[in-house]
């Protein structure tokens, strides 16, 4: 999609040195793709007490577990 909109130069300028992307372009398809990526990340903190684990659950031994085949 071609659109034409006009930028804030500084803020152009600090995100080329923060990220050294080189065109406008794709330092806009990387904005577009971060906004996206943080809009629909869960937030933890909206799951706090809503997650019951077994009463048997064991993270040392999944986490040994893992280990093993990875």
């Amino acid at each position: 999609m071609r659109t034409n909109v006009v930028l804030d130069e500084e803020l152009i300028r600090e995100a080329f040195a923060l990220t050294g992307i080189r065109t406008k372009r794709e330092l806009i398809h990387t904005a577009l793709q971060e906004l996206i990526r943080k809009h629909t990340k869960k937030d933890l903190l909206d799951l706090a007490g809503k997650i019951q684990l077994r009463d048997d659950f064991d993270h040392k031994k999944l986490r040994e577990m893992s280990r093993d085949t990875g």
